[in-house]
């Protein structure tokens, strides 16, 4: 029987519309299939990191009382760190909000010892960081070290966390970990930088009776044996109290020995008031190079138009060479961005307690099991980071607990400028490298000169 034309047509009709349709869907899914591969976050998203519990840091540093200078710069640290943080950390693949809870030790090592035992037993942190002089990083490490707490500090000379603790070369810590220059270091950079000026080489030395002076006045590990070995003669009244008011003895003999390099271990509070004191009784050393006391520049400008000439250590500076691994700042930018948004002139602890989030931060990362203190020790200890005051890594010298940080000299000089630095800034002075003997990689600005007779 013949077909209907009208039916064979309309079944045409229907089959082309078929065919149609389905090489429409063939193509559609084809490119369905390539989008979905070539933007996995559409059609077979990637699962995002899973939440984790909040990371607790513990803070101790000192903001208020007579080491107040070495925390001055904690907000805008703090700030900093803060701000990259607000998004959390991942460990292991979940995303932990991380809280920072800082704490002021007051100056005073009984009240470290407080705040950080609440920390460890009340807050419950997962790591503790704490800095500036063995009277906060001491008491901290010691209570980290009782209650298995990992710990990293920093801004106290080596021997006094090592040695201050009842540690040895030998014989150290398993939770605590601290990174900074030693003894050794500022007595090579204070002699070196007294090198380059002619002096009669007789060094009067101030000393007090505390953990500082007794580190400088060691026989074996401070000033004494090298002076000697160099040529130096050493005249030391002997110990006084940290916070004597009357230094009338001490300039005797100094005069008296005619003392051309003076030395020393202060406080801010203290140099000043023996400085005075030495210019009233016309005392004119030609270097004065003190640590501790000429670190900061409000600590200079109390001496007035006499604080020019000053040397002390630098442990770090705008001029460093190196590179923030959390933020990506260089040194110069680290502290034109401190001076313009504090108004307030950059200080040597800034960098370091910078650096001190930054390897806390990366050892946190680095844990395998953030629930376990001991795998976060673990990482402490496998450090190996690039920091804003350079390398970080405990690779067992000096200690195993100890990571070494470069230490150059510095002068305190009027009316200098970096070149780098932001237009409009004036200081009354800064502090300029002066000499570089012990780490080359980091660049002087001039020499050192004597300070004024006048």
């Amino acid at each position: 029987m013949k077909k209907h034309a009208g039916a064979d047509d309309l079944l045409n009709v229907v089959q082309k519309s078929v065919d149609s349709a389905r090489r429409r869907f063939l193509r559609t899914s084809a490119a369905g299939s390539v989008a979905a591969w070539a933007a996995p976050g559409l059609l077979f998203r990637q699962p995002a990191p899973a939440a984790g519990r909040p990371i607790r840091i513990g803070f101790v540093n000192p903001r208020t009382g007579v080491l107040a200078p070495f925390g001055e710069g904690e907000d805008f640290v703090l700030a900093g760190v803060r701000k990259i943080l607000a998004a959390g950390i991942v460990v292991n693949g979940a995303t932990h909000p991380v809280e920072i809870l800082d704490r002021d030790s007051e100056s005073s090592s009984t009240r470290a010892a407080e705040i950080s035992s609440a920390l460890i037993k009340s807050d419950n942190i997962d790591i503790m960081l704490a800095a500036s002089t063995p009277d906060t990083v001491n008491p901290v490490s010691d209570l980290c070290e009782k209650n298995g707490v990992p710990c990293i500090t920093t801004n106290a000379p080596w021997q006094m966390y090592l040695l201050g603790r009842g540690g040895s070369l030998s014989q150290s810590f398993d939770w605590t970990y601290h990174f900074f220059w030693g003894m050794e270091d500022v007595v090579a950079v204070f002699t070196n930088m007294w090198g380059g000026v002619p002096t009669n080489k007789v060094v009067g030395a101030l000393w007090p009776d505390e953990a500082d002076g007794r580190a400088h006045s060691h026989p074996k590990l401070g000033f004494p044996p090298t002076l000697q070995a160099k040529g130096f003669r050493l005249v030391d009244p002997g110990r006084f109290p940290r916070a004597a008011s009357d230094y009338s003895s001490q300039i005797k003999i100094f005069k008296s020995e005619k003392v051309e390099i003076l030395t020393g271990v202060l406080t801010s509070p203290a140099f000043a008031t023996f400085w005075r004191q030495a210019r009233q009784q016309q005392f004119r050393p030609k270097i004065a190079t003190i640590a501790k006391a000429l670190l900061f520049p409000s600590a200079v400008e109390t001496l007035g138009d006499h604080g020019g000439g000053m040397s002390t250590e630098i442990w770090w500076s705008p001029s460093h060479p190196y590179l923030s691994g959390l933020n990506g700042e260089n040194c110069t930018e680290f502290c034109v961005n401190y001076e313009d948004t504090t108004r307030k002139q950059w200080t040597q602890p800034i960098g370091f307690l910078h650096a001190l989030f930054e390897v806390g931060i990366d050892s946190l990362k680095r844990a395998k099991d953030i629930d376990s203190p001991a795998s976060i020790r673990d990482a402490i200890r496998a450090t190996n980071y690039q920091s804003l005051v350079g390398r970080i890594a405990w690779e067992g010298k000096p200690a195993k607990n100890v990571a070494k940080t470069p230490l150059v000299g510095g002068q305190w000089v009027a009316g200098w400028k970096f070149k780098n630095w932001a237009e409009g800034q004036k200081f009354k002075y800064d502090l300029v490298i002066v000499d570089n003997q012990t780490d080359p990689e980091i660049g002087t600005q001039r020499k050192l000169e004597p300070l004024s007779q006048t």
